[in-house]
C-alpha cells in the first residue's frame, strides 16, 4: 500500500509498473522469469483504484504478441521450445490500461480472424475478452465498447449452437456490464440472456431425454453469468427482477434436498455467487470510497425496494438448499449475505427451522445444517438494527437449547457445536446488566428484553463447563490407553481438544469478571480434585487452565516434588498429572512468570532428568513454554471491545457492542514485549539446561564418554525444546559466506559446536538408533530455519483465520468491518509473517556443513530417517540461494557408475534427492545450464554401475518418475538476454543515475556442444540397458531449441535412432528429426497484396462477413484453375481459410513468387553441414528401407492412428529437400498401397500427407509431376480402403488440405468428385470415400462454393439411398454442405448451397407421405429392387436420410431447425412411437431421437409463432401417437426457451389452450400426458393456477355419468368411453395437475382441490385410477415436512384427508 500524500513514491509506482511491463514483454525472455515478473506487477496493479487511466498507458500490442508467441506457438509441438501452463494472464489483463484509441486497433486487428468454420474465430473472441478495455470514462464511450457492442451482440443473439466461443463472449459482455452499470440498455436482450443462462444450467427435462455433449462442454461459467444478471439488475424498468424471480421460480424444485444429478453444482454455485454479487455492488453504490472510476448514474443505482424483491425471490431456493447432498455450505455463505441487506425476511425462517432441529435428536444431519446457517447469518443477527430490531433477542434461547450439542458420541454435532457457541460469544460481551434495568429508564422495549435476559450469562457458563466436563471424563474411560504406547491422539480427539480450548478460551475472555471468578473456582477445583491419564483427558483439562490463567493471571499453582521419583521408569499419575498442568499454564504473560522463577528453576532441575521417558518430555514442554513465554512478541488480549469489560455498568452499557465491529484505527492492541528481567531469565534457564547438555554430546562424539542411547535421546530433546523456545533471542550464526554463492539468516551460535561433529559418531556407531537421528534432524532443520514459529503452524493458522473471517465478514458495509478479535490475529500473523520471511537468506559455511549432515542422513540405510531428512533437505535449499550448485556435485558423487561402495540404500537417497518434493526444488532441473550440464549425463551414466541392482521394481520406478518429472516441468532455458533499450531508459528514469543497465551475457553455444559431448560418449559405451538409452536420448530431447540448430554429431545420432531397435527410441527420434528439420527450414519471403486491385472492387463501406466481390476471386472455379505454368506463376494464392471471410487484415501478405524464393533442387555440395548429414541418410536406399519396414510395423494393435509426428517429418524432409528423396521413395510407396493391411496403409497415408503438405513452395513442374505418381496411388488406395484404414485416409485427405488454397490442390479435388458412389466394392466404399471426400471439403470451408454445389447435385438423386451406413454417411455430407449457410448478422447471403432451397425440393418429394393418415410402416427391404418403386416407399428411404441429416447438424451446425424443416415435424410426430422401446425399427428411433434434438433447440423469437402453428395443426391429426408426441416435445421446448415465450403473450395463451384441449382428449394415454404436461408447466411457473382455470376444472367435474346399463353377463364390454365420461376425467385430471404441480409446499388453494378431488374416489375407472395416484402422490412428496404442512388444513379437512390417505383395509 503506497502512501499517496507523497507524490514521489507514487511516481516511482508508476515507473515501476512501466518497467515490468517493458521487462514482461521482452521477446525472448525465458518463461520461469516473465512468470516472475508477471506475479510483481499483478501485485503492483492489484489497487487499481490507485491508479487512474491518467497516470497510466500501457501499449497493448507487445503484450499480444507475447500472448501469441506462447499460446500459439509454432515449434511446441515439435519440442524446440517448453512451456507451462498460463493462467496468469487473465489477471494480468485485469487492468487494461491501454490508450484510448486501443480498441478500435484490436478491432483491425482481430476482426480478420472471426470466420467461424474455423478455430481462429476461437482465437479472436478469446483475445476480445482478454484485452479490450471496458473501463473507458462514459465521454469516450464512442472510443470504447460503442465500436463493438451491437456488432458481438448480433452474433451471440443469433447464434443458436452453443459453439466454443460463445462462453467467452458472455465473460466479455459481464465484463462491460458491470463496469458500465447504467449506461447500456439491455432490455431488449433480457429475455435472451435468462433463456441462455437457464439451458446452460444443463437441467433434465422429461423423462428420456437426449442431451446434446457440447451443451455440457460449452456451457457458460456461472460466476460470470452471475456477474451479468447483478450488473443488469436495478434501473427503471425492473424487467431483469422479473426474469430473475421467474428464473428461481422455474427452477425452485430443483433444489428440493431429494433431488441430485450433476447439474447439482452448477446450482449450488448460482446461488452463493448471486448474493455476494449483489452485495458487492451495493457496497460500491453506497459504501465505496469514489474512485476514478465510471460511477454509477443514480437512475440505476439499486433501490430499497430492488433489494427486498431480490431477497424474496431468491429466499424460497435457499432454504431449500441448505439441507442438500452437496452440504449446506453454500446455503450458510448466501444467507450471511442475504441477512446483510435485509434480516428481516431471512432470519426468521432460519431460526423456524433450527429451534425444531435442536429439539429433535434423531437427526443429526438436519442440526449440523442448520447450526452452520445460523452462524452464517450470527452478525446480524446480534446486531439487530433497524430492520430486524428483535433479532438479538434470539440469542440467549439459542445458546441454552445448543448445550445438548456437546455430546461425546457424535463428533461432527459436537464439533459444529464449539464452532456456534464461539461465534456467538465473539460478537457479544457476556456481561449480566439485569442490574440497569433498576437505574436506567430510557431503554427500549427490546434493550429492556435484553438486559433481564442476560442474567442467564452466567447460568450458560457454567452448564457449558459441566458439558465439557463430561466430555473429558467420557474420554478418560478409556483405560486402556494408559498400557498402550500411544503417545498421539487420534485424529478426532485432537479436532475436539482444539474445539474445546477454544470455545473456552472465547468465552473466558467474553465475559465480566464476575462470571469469570465463578468459572475460575470451578476449573481449578476440577483440576486439582481428580487426576487425569497425560494424554487425552489430561491435556484436554490442562488446556481449559490454561485458557482460564491466560485470560485473567491469578496465581499458579505449584506442584510438590520428592526425591526419590528421579530413577523410576514408570512416574506415579498424580506426579504426571500435576507436571503436565504446570507445563500448560505456564504459557501465560511472561511478566506474570517473574515472582516464580526461583521454584520453577528448582523445579526444572529435578524434572528434566527424570528416567521415565513420559515424564522427562512434560519437562521439557515446561522448558519451552517458559522461554516462549519470556521471549516472544505477542498480543495479551483478545475482547471484543478494546479495554475489556471490567467498567461499572453505569457508564459503560454493553448491550451497545453486541456484534460491533473493532476500530481499525484505534484497535488499542496490549503487547508482550520482553522486559530485560526476562530477557535474563531466559538466558539463565539456556545457561543452565542447554550448556551441559551440549557438552555432554561433544564429549560423547569425541569417545570421551559413554552414554545409553536413552541419554542421548534425552539430552536431544532438551537441546531441541531450548532451541525452538527461544529462537527468536539466540545470536546470529558465526561463519563465513560460502564462496561465489550469493549474500542474513538469523540462526543459533552454540549448536554450530556440535552439530558438525556428533551425528558422524552416531551414524558410524549406532546407525538403529532411528529415534535419536529423528531428533537430530529435527535440530538441523531447525537451527537453519526456526525464528520463533514455524512456517506450517503459521500456514494452518493463517487458514484458519481466513475461514473465521469468512464466516463473519460484513462485504456489504464494506472492508475491514472485522469484529476486535480478529483484526488483533490478523496484526499478529502479519508479525509472524515478517519473522518467517527468509526465502534467499545468506549461505554461510556452518550452512553448508549443515545441509551436507542432511544429505548425509537422506542417503542413511533407514527408510524413515531417510525421508524425514529429505523434507528437511527440501526446505532448506529453498531457503538458501545458490546453494543448490553446491550441493550437486555431492549428490551425483552417489550415482557414479564406477563406485563400489555406494549401498543401494544411498543410491536411492540420492535419487530422491534429485526428485525433490511435489512443491520445492527439483535438483534435477534447475534453471541453470551449468547445473544441468552435470546432472543429466549423470542420470544417464548412473546406468552403467556394475554395483547397483537397477532391476529392482522401486529403483526402476524412481528413474521413471524422474525422467517424467524432468520431461514435465523443463522449459526453455533462455540462451541470450537482450535487454531492450525501452527497459534501461525506464530504469535510468528510476535509478536517476549515471550507469545505464549492463548487458547480460548468456552461455555460449560451446557449452552446449560440451553437454552433448559427454552425452555422445556416454552413449557410445552401449553396455547400459535400453530404458537409459531412452531416458538419454529423452534428455537430449529436451534440449532441441529454436534459436540454436543442434550440433552435428547430434543430429547424426538422432537420424541413426530412427532405425534404432526400441520402440521408445524410435518415437522419440522420430520428433526430434521433425523438430532438426524445422531448425534448418529457409525462411519464405513475403510480399503484401491489395485484395481490392485484384478483385477490382472497392471496399466496402460497412463491415459484411461472408461472399463478397471484393473476396470472389479465392473461390474455387474450375473454369480458371491454375493448370499451366505462366496461369500457376500469375496466380495468387492465399493459403489461410480465414482471410477475407470477415474483413480483410490492414495488410494482407502473400509468399512471393518463385525466383525470390529459396533455391530448389541444391546439390549436394550446396547443402550445409547438419543437411548433409540428413541428405546422405535419406537417400540410401537401405536406410530408407529399413525405416520404412520400422514405420510399417503395428505398435497396439488397432489402438494405433495417423501420427502427426512422422507426417511433420516426412513434410520436413519435402520441405527442407524438394523432390530429392523422391525415387527411392517411389517403389516403396507403390508397394505399401497395394497392401491392405492396416499399419501399412496407415504409414504410406502418413508419407502421402507428408508430401503433399511439403510441395507448398516447388515449382509447377515439380508439382505436376507429383500428382502423375500421386493420383494413381490415391485411387488404388481409395479403392482398396478398409474398416479399420477410412479413418487414416480421411485424417490423410484433410491434413493435405488444411491451410492451403483450394486452387493449388485442384488435382486431388477433381479425383475425389469424379464417383463417390460408384458402387464398386459394395457400399462400404462407397461411405468411406464420401467420409474422405467430407474431410478435405471441410478444411476448405467457405472457399469451394462450385464444389459444394456439384456435390449436392450428385447426391440428391441418391439420397434414397437403402444402406444404413451410406446414408449415416450422407447426413454428415450434407451437415457440412450447408454449414456455411449461416444466418449471423451482417452477413451476405452464401454463394455455397442453402438449406432453404434443398428442404423446399426435400418437401416436395415427401408429399405422398405427408398426405396419407394411416400410420407409417417402414417395410423398405434392405435391397434396392429393379425397377420403380412406388412414391411411398421412395419417400420413407428419402425420409431415413433426412432423419440422419438433420441428427447430425443439430450438434454442429450453428444455427438450428429452419422454417422449412418446421414443417417435417407433423411427418416426424406422426411416426414416433410413444414408449421406449429399443426393438423398434430404425425410422421410428430416429424420427424420436430427431424430435427430442429439435426440442432443445434455442428457437429466435420469430419462429415461435411457426411451430406453435405447426403444432396446433397436429393437434387435430386423427393419429393418437402425433397427439401425445406433441406434448412431450412441448414440454422440453418451452422450458428450453422459457423466457422467450414468456415474453410472447400470445404464444402463452396458444399454449394453454393447447394443453387444456389435450386433457378432453378421447385417447386416455394423451389425456394423462396433458395432465403431466400441464402440472410441468405449473410447477415452472409457465401458466399460473388462476380462477378461470379453476373453475373451468370445476365446470367439467360436475358432468354427469352416464347410468350403467344392465347387461347380459355374456355381452362384450362397452369399451369406447362416452363424452360426458372423458369431460368429467379431463375435469379430474385438470385438479390432479394442479396438486401435483407444487410437490414441496401447500398453497392457499391446495386444500380445497383435495376435497373436491376426494368426491370423486368412486367414480367409474380411470377416473378412480387418477385420484388414487395423485393422493398418493401427495403423500409421498409432503410426507417429509408433514407438522408443516398440517396446518393449512382445517379440522374437518384433516378428517377426510387421513381417510383417504390411509390404505384402506384388504379385507373391508
Amino acid at each position: 500500500t503506497w502512501g499517496y500524500g507523497n507524490t514521489k513514491f507514487y511516481k516511482d509506482h508508476v515507473l515501476f509498473i512501466k518497467l515490468l511491463y517493458e521487462l514482461v514483454t521482452i521477446p525472448k525472455l525465458e518463461i520461469s522469469m516473465m512468470q516472475g515478473f508477471a506475479r510483481l506487477l499483478i501485485n503492483l496493479l492489484k489497487k487499481k483504484e490507485l491508479l487512474s487511466r491518467d497516470d497510466l498507458e500501457l501499449p497493448w500490442r507487445p503484450l499480444y504478441e507475447m500472448l501469441e508467441r506462447i499460446l500459439y506457438s509454432k515449434t511446441e509441438h515439435l519440442g524446440l521450445n517448453w512451456f507451462p501452463n498460463l493462467y496468469m494472464f487473465n489477471r494480468f489483463l485485469l487492468f487494461r490500461y491501454f490508450p484510448e484509441d486501443a480498441t478500435a486497433e484490436m478491432l483491425d486487428e482481430w476482426r480478420p480472424l472471426m470466420c467461424p468454420f474455423d478455430v481462429t474465430m476461437q482465437k479472436a473472441i478469446t483475445y476480445f475478452e482478454l484485452f479490450l478495455p471496458t473501463t473507458l470514462p462514459p465521454e469516450l464511450h464512442q472510443k470504447g465498447f460503442k465500436l463493438w457492442f451491437d456488432e458481438f451482440i448480433g452474433l451471440w443473439v443469433s447464434v443458436q449452437n452453443l459453439p466454443q466461443w460463445e462462453g467467452h463472449l458472455v465473460n466479455l459482455f459481464a465484463r462491460l456490464a458491470t463496469d458500465n452499470i447504467g449506461y447500456i440498455d439491455w432490455d431488449p436482450y433480457v429475455p435472451k440472456i435468462f433463456t441462455r443462462i437457464l439451458r446452460s444450467l444443463n437441467l433434465p427435462v422429461g423423462s428420456n431425454q437426449v442431451v446434446v455433449p457440447r451443451f455440457l462442454t460449452n456451457a457458460y461459467d456461472v460466476g460470470h453469468a452471475v456477474m451479468w444478471i447483478t450488473a443488469m439488475m436495478g434501473g427503471p424498468s425492473k424487467l431483469v427482477q422479473k426474469h430473475l424471480s421467474g428464473l428461481f421460480n422455474s427452477i425452485a424444485s430443483f433444489y428440493h434436498p431429494s433431488n441430485n444429478g450433476r447439474w447439482l453444482n452448477k446450482l449450488m454455485k448460482l446461488l452463493q455467487r448471486l448474493p455476494s454479487g449483489v452485495v458487492r455492488r451495493l457496497h460500491r453504490e453506497r459504501y465505496k470510497k469514489m474512485t476514478w472510476l465510471t460511477p454509477v448514474p443514480d437512475s440505476h443505482k439499486l433501490t430499497d425496494q430492488d433489494v427486498t424483491d431480490f431477497v424474496e425471490c431468491i429466499i424460497q431456493p435457499v432454504l431449500l438448499a441448505m439441507f442438500s447432498k452437496t452440504g449446506s455450505l453454500e446455503a450458510a455463505q448466501a444467507l450471511q449475505n442475504l441477512a446483510l441487506m435485509r434480516p428481516e425476511l431471512v432470519i426468521p425462517p432460519v431460526l423456524e427451522k433450527t429451534y425444531p432441529a435442536l429439539e429433535t435428536l434423531t437427526e443429526p444431519h438436519q442440526l449440523t445444517a442448520t447450526l452452520s446457517c445460523v452462524i452464517g447469518v450470527a452478525r446480524s443477527l446480534v446486531s439487530g438494527g433497524k430492520w430486524f430490531p428483535e433479532g438479538p433477542t434470539h440469542m440467549l434461547p439459542l445458546l441454552m437449547r445448543a448445550l445438548p450439542g456437546v455430546d461425546p458420541n457424535d463428533f461432527s454435532k459436537c464439533m459444529i457445536t464449539f464452532q456456534f457457541i464461539a461465534t456467538f460469544s465473539t460478537l457479544v460481551p457476556l456481561v449480566d446488566c439485569s442490574s440497569v434495568l433498576q437505574e436506567r429508564d430510557d431503554l427500549s422495549e427490546v434493550e429492556r428484553e435484553l438486559c433481564s435476559a442476560t442474567a442467564e450469562f452466567e447460568d450458560f457458563v457454567l452448564q457449558f463447563m459441566d458439558r465439557c466436563f463430561g466430555l473429558i471424563e467420557s474420554s478418560t474411560l478409556e483405560q486402556t490407553r494408559e498400557e498402550t504406547e500411544t503417545e498421539k491422539m487420534t485424529h478426532l480427539e485432537s479436532l475436539v481438544e482444539l474445539g474445546l480450548s477454544s470455545t473456552f478460551s472465547t468465552i473466558l475472555t467474553q465475559c465480566s469478571k464476575d462470571i469469570f471468578k465463578v468459572a475460575l473456582e470451578k476449573v481449578f477445583n476440577f483440576a486439582v480434585s481428580n487426576i487425569f491419564e497425560t494424554r487425552v483427558a489430561g491435556r484436554m483439562v490442562a488446556d481449559m487452565c490454561r485458557a482460564a490463567v491466560k485470560v485473567r493471571q491469578n496465581c499458579l499453582s505449584l506442584v510438590p516434588l520428592d526425591d526419590d521419583v528421579l530413577h523410576d521408569e514408570e512416574l506415579d499419575k498424580e506426579l504426571l498429572w500435576n507436571l503436565q498442568l504446570l507445563s500448560e499454564i505456564t504459557r501465560v504473560d511472561g511478566k506474570k512468570l517473574l515472582p516464580y522463577r526461583e521454584q520453577l528453576g528448582k523445579i526444572l532441575q529435578r524434572t528434566l532428568h527424570l528416567t521415565c521417558k513420559q515424564g522427562y518430555i512434560l519437562s521439557c514442554n515446561l522448558l519451552h513454554h517458559l522461554l516462549r513465554s519470556a521471549t516472544l512478541i505477542y498480543p495479551t488480549e483478545y475482547c471484543s471491545v478494546p479495554g475489556g469489560f471490567d467498567k461499572p455498568l453505569s457508564e459503560y452499557f454493553p448491550i451497545k457492542d453486541w456484534g460491533k465491529p473493532g476500530d481499525l484505527w484505534n484497535l488499542d492492541i496490549q503487547w508482550h514485549v520482553p522486559s530485560p528481567e526476562e530477557i535474563n531469565f531466559a538466558f539463565y534457564l539456556l545457561d543452565t539446561f542447554l550448556q551441559p547438555e551440549l557438552t555432554k554430546l561433544e564429549h560423547y562424539a569425541t569417545g570421551k564418554l559413554e552414554m545409553s542411547r536413552d541419554d542421548v535421546q534425552q539430552c536431544l530433546a532438551i537441546v531441541h525444546n531450548c532451541l525452538i523456545g527461544s529462537g527468536n533471542v539466540l545470536p546470529p550464526l558465526k561463519g563465513e559466506r560460502v564462496a561465489h554463492l550469493v549474500p542474513s539468516l538469523v540462526s543459533l551460535e552454540e549448536t554450530k559446536l556440535y552439530t558438525g561433529v556428533e551425528y558422524g559418531y552416531i551414524l558410524d556407531n549406532s546407525e538403529d538408533d532411528t529415534k535419536s537421528l529423528f531428533l537430530i534432524i529435527k535440530i538441523i532443520s531447525d537451527v537453519l530455519q526456526f525464528q520463533g514459529s514455524h512456517k506450517h503452524e503459521f500456514d494452518s493458522r493463517w487458514k484458519s483465520f481466513n475461514l473465521v473471517k469468512k464466516s463473519m465478514e460484513n462485504r456489504l458495509q464494506g472492508k475491514k468491518q472485522h469484529i476486535r478479535a480478529l483484526l488483533i490475529d490478523r496484526v499478529m500473523l502479519q508479525h509472524e509473517l515478517r519473522t518467517l520471511t527468509m526465502e534467499g537468506c545468506e549461505y554461510k559455511t556452518s550452512h553448508q556443513e549443515m545441509i551436507r549432515d542432511l544429505l548425509c542422513l537422506s542417503t542413511s540405510s533407514y527408510g524413515q530417517v531417510r525421508s524425514k531428512a529429505q523434507q528437511a533437505f527440501f526446505t532448506a535449499l529453498g531457503t538458501y540461494n545458490f546453494c543448490c550448485r553446491d550441493i550437486i556435485p555431492l549428490v551425483l558423487e552417489f550415482l557414479r557408475p564406477d563406485r563400489q561402495d555406494v549401498t543401494q540404500k544411498q543410491f536411492k537417497g540420492a535419487l530422491y534427492c534429485l526428485l525433490g518434493n511435489h512443491s520445492g526444488v527439483c535438483l534435477a532441473n534447475l534453471h541453470d545450464w551449468d547445473c544441468i550440464a552435470q546432472t543429466w549425463p549423470a542420470i544417464v551414466s548412473s546406468g552403467l554401475s556394475k554395483a547397483m541392482s537397477l532391476e529392482k521394481p522401486s529403483i526402476v520406478r524412481l528413474f521413471d518418475d524422474l525422467a517424467e518429472k524432468i520431461h514435465r516441468q523443463y522449459e526453455t532455458i533462455g540462451l541470450d538476454f537482450a535487454v531492450p533499450e525501452k527497459c534501461i531508459e525506464i530504469a535510468v528514469m528510476l535509478q536517476k543515475s549515471e550507469h545505464p543497465g549492463s548487458n547480460f551475457t548468456g552461455l555460449r553455444s560451446e557449452e552446449i556442444q560440451l553437454g552433448i559431448q559427454r552425452q555422445k560418449e556416454k552413449n557410445a559405451e552401449a553396455l547400459r540397458p535400453w530404458k537409459f538409452e531412452h531416458i538419454s536420448i529423452g534428455f537430449l530431447s529436451l534440449l532441441l531449441r529454436d534459436d540454436r540448430i543442434l550440433p552435428v554429431r547430434a543430429i547424426k545420432f538422432f537420424v541413426q535412432c530412427l532405425n534404432h531397435d526400441a520402440i521408445v527410441v524410435r518415437k522419440v527420434a522420430i520428433s526430434a528429426v521433425a523438430g532438426i528439420l524445422k531448425q534448418l527450414k529457409r525462411t519464405h519471403k513475403k510480399v503484401p497484396i491489395c485484395p481490392y486491385e485484384i478483385s477490382g472492387n472497392p471496399k466496402p463501406s460497412s463491415i459484411q462477413a461472408g461472399d463478397r466481390p471484393d473476396n470472389q476471386w479465392l473461390h474455387y472455379d474450375s473454369q480458371s484453375l491454375p493448370k499451366t505454368k505462366e496461369a500457376w506463376e500469375s496466380c495468387c494464392f492465399v493459403e489461410k481459410t480465414h482471410w477475407g471471410y470477415y474483413t480483410w487484415p490492414q495488410t494482407m501478405t502473400v509468399y512471393a513468387p518463385v525466383e525470390h524464393q529459396p533455391k530448389l533442387g541444391r546439390r549436394r555440395d550446396e547443402l550445409t553441414e547438419a543437411e548433409q548429414i540428413i541428405y546422405d541418410h535419406f537417400s540410401d536406399p537401405k536406410f530408407v528401407e529399413q525405416l520404412i519396414k520400422f514405420l510399417s510395423l503395428e505398435d497396439r494393435k488397432g489402438k494405433d492412428k495417423f501420427n502427426p509426428r512422422r507426417f511433420c517429418l516426412f513434410k520436413g524432409l519435402f520441405r527442407n529437400f524438394d523432390d530429392a528423396f523422391l525415387p527411392v521413395l517411389q517403389p516403396h510407396l507403390e508397394q505399401l498401397v497395394a497392401d491392405s493391411h492396416e499399419s501399412t496403409q496407415r504409414c504410406v497415408a502418413e508419407i502421402i500427407a507428408g508430401l503433399i503438405r511439403g510441395s507448398k513452395h516447388w515449382t509447377f513442374e515439380k508439382v505436376e509431376k507429383l500428382w502423375k505418381l500421386l493420383c494413381p496411388l490415391l485411387r488404388t488406395a481409395l479403392s482398396n480402403i478398409t474398416v479399420e484404414t477410412y479413418n487414416d485416409w480421411g485424417t490423410c485427405i484433410a491434413t493435405s488440405c488444411e491451410s492451403r488454397d483450394p486452387r493449388k490442390l485442384h488435382w486431388l479435388f477433381e479425383l475425389l468428385l469424379e464417383s463417390p458412389l460408384s458402387g464398386e466394392g459394395g457400399s462400404f466404399v462407397d461411405a468411406c470415400r464420401l467420409y474422405v471426400l467430407q474431410g478435405g471439403l471441410a478444411q476448405q470451408e467457405w472457399r469451394v462454393p462450385e464444389l459444394l454445389h456439384r456435390l449436392l447435385k450428385y447426391l440428391e438423386p441418391k439420397l434414397t439411398q437403402v444402406y444404413k451406413n451410406v446414408r449415416e454417411r450422407i447426413g454428415s455430407v450434407l451437415t457440412y454442405i450447408f454449414m456455411i449457410d449461416v444466418s449471423l448478422p451482417n452477413t451476405a447471403a452464401t454463394k455455397s448451397p442453402r438449406v432453404h432451397e434443398f428442404t423446399t425440393r426435400i418437401l416436395e418429394n415427401l408429399k405422398p407421405l405427408m398426405e396419407v393418415d394411416e400410420e407409417i410402416q417402414n417395410h423398405v427391404m434392405e435391397e434396392n429392387g429393379v425397377g420403380e418403386q412406388d412414391e411411398r416407399t421412395q419417400g420413407i428411404k428419402l425420409l431415413k436420410t433426412i432423419l440422419k441429416w438433420l441428427m447430425a447438424s443439430a450438434g454442429r451446425s450453428f444455427s438450428t431447425a429452419v422454417t422449412e424443416q418446421l414443417q417435417l415435424l407433423p411427418l416426424f410426430f406422426k411416426i414416433a412411437p410413444v414408449e421406449n422401446d429399443n426393438s423398434y425399427d430404425e425410422l421410428k428411433r430416429d424420427a424420436k431421437m430427431c424430435l427430442s434434438l429439435m426440442s432443445q433447440g434455442l428457437l429466435y423469437p420469430q419462429q415461435v409463432p411457426l411451430v406453435l402453428q405447426v403444432l396446433k395443426q397436429t393437434a387435430r391429426s386423427n393419429s393418437w401417437h402425433a397427439r401425445y408426441t406433441i406434448l412431450t416435445y412441448l414440454q422440453t421446448m418451452v422450458f428450453y426457451n422459457l423466457f422467450i415465450f414468456l415474453n410472447n403473450e400470445e404464444a402463452v395463451n396458444d399454449i394453454r389452450w393447447l394443453v387444456i384441449k389435450l386433457l378432453e382428449d378421447e385417447q386416455l394415454e394423451v389425456r394423462e400426458m396433458a395432465a403431466t404436461t400441464l402440472s410441468g408447466l405449473l410447477q415452472c411457473n409457465f401458466l399460473t393456477m388462476d380462477g378461470p382455470m379453476q373453475t373451468h376444472f370445476e365446470q367439467l367435474c360436475k358432468m354427469r355419468l352416464p347410468k350403467k346399463r344392465k347387461r347380459d353377463l355374456g355381452s362384450v364390454v362397452d369399451t369406447i368411453p362416452s363424452g360426458d365420461l372423458v369431460k368429467r376425467h379431463a375435469g379430474v385430471l385438470g385438479l390432479s395437475a394442479c396438486i401435483l404441480s407444487s410437490p414441496y409446499d401447500v398453497p392457499t388453494w391446495m386444500p380445497q382441490l383435495l376435497m373436491d378431488l376426494s368426491a370423486h374416489l368412486n367414480d367409474p375407472q380411470p377416473i378412480e385410477m387418477t385420484v388414487k395416484k395423485t393422493l398418493s402422490n401427495f403423500r409421498r412428496t409432503h410426507h417429509d415436512n408433514w407438522q408443516e404442512h398440517k396446518q393449512q388444513f382445517t379440522d374437518d379437512q384433516l378428517l377426510v384427508l387421513t381417510d383417504l390417505l390411509v390404505s384402506p383395509c384388504y379385507y373391508a
